[in-house]
């Protein structure tokens, strides 16, 4: 790793994120995700294991740029994004394995609950659409943990004998529907409070299991907190909402930009110029400041 190559690699944040490589002519090489970008990026000068096949393009890696994202989440989303709309010579898959889905929040006294889709489908009275999200399994341990917290289901109509026995169990009647409905509201609207509580209740009820030695009903609910976590976690690359807009940042001579198009952040550009950025929208401020600065510290330290 040569010295350059070595201080922009120090100089990314720990955080999670999305990185590309370019080489000596500019041309970019390769696009990825990382759950911590100053480490993942590193691993590239260490043992590449299974991606011996990126020896040759590494040593032609001439410089570094990276977005730091608000999670892991969105990290994945911005990669896949980004892949789906330009496809680097040493990518192999335009994006994760990851299957998109949605949560639908049913409020309707025969079918009350939380199921997974992957088409968020027509509108339909009753009925609120949430996400989408990556990760079919993890959409659906969202779900398991959800109920556990909340369980809507046990308000429909049409329990079979043992659901009765369960909700009874719990305490749950019909007449608790439209309340577990809006709790359930709250945790997928990332209502600090709600997610708050929902973890910890869920957390509770894992250690009391493993106190119990139940160790694989444990495990599978530290599953469902990690996947409610994902379904929470700060994500807006990709929404559910039609939009097409640009958010730029601009420090120390750097203008990053990136463009939303139908509600996905498509595309990464940056460039120098003396230009200050345009303003961004208010809930993307913080978001291109941030990425602004990282660009402007990995392109001086570029040189």
């Amino acid at each position: 790793m040569g010295s350059p190559i070595r201080r922009m690699v120090a100089a990314l944040p720990g955080a999670p994120g999305v990185y590309r490589f370019r080489d000596g002519t500019g041309r970019v090489l390769y696009v990825g995700r990382a759950t911590e970008l100053r480490a993942r990026v590193a691993s590239y000068w260490g043992d590449l294991g299974d991606r011996r096949h990126l020896a040759r393009m590494v040593a032609r890696i001439a410089a570094v740029e990276a977005v730091s994202c608000d999670s892991v989440h969105e990290a994945a989303w911005l990669e896949r994004n980004l892949l789906e709309e330009r496809l680097p010579r040493w990518n192999r898959t335009p994006g994760g394995q990851e299957v998109p889905a949605y949560l639908l929040l049913d409020r309707r006294r025969a079918t009350a609950g939380v199921r997974m889709v992957h088409e968020p489908g027509t509108p339909v009275p009753g009925v609120t659409v949430f996400g989408p999200y990556l990760g079919g399994l993890r959409a659906r341990q969202a779900i398991a943990a959800l109920h556990r917290v909340h369980p809507l289901a046990y308000t429909r109509s049409g329990l079979t004998g043992a659901e009765r026995d369960l909700a009874a169990q719990r305490g749950i009647i019909g007449a608790d529907r439209e309340g577990l409905a809006e709790a359930v509201a709250t945790v997928l609207r990332r209502e600090p409070l709600a997610v708050a509580s929902a973890t910890t209740t869920l957390a509770g009820v894992r250690d009391r299991a493993a106190g119990a030695l139940a160790f694989e009903l444990a495990a599978r609910i530290q599953d469902e907190l990690r996947a409610l976590a994902w379904v929470t976690a700060p994500q807006r690359v990709t929404t559910g909402e039609p939009g097409d807009f640009a958010v730029q940042g601009w420090a120390d001579g750097v203008l990053v930009s990136f463009a939303m198009c139908d509600g996905r952040l498509r595309t990464w550009t940056q460039r120098r110029t003396s230009r200050p950025a345009a303003p961004a929208p208010p809930d993307w401020a913080v978001f291109a400041r941030r990425n602004a600065e990282l660009a402007a510290t990995l392109a001086r330290l570029h040189g």
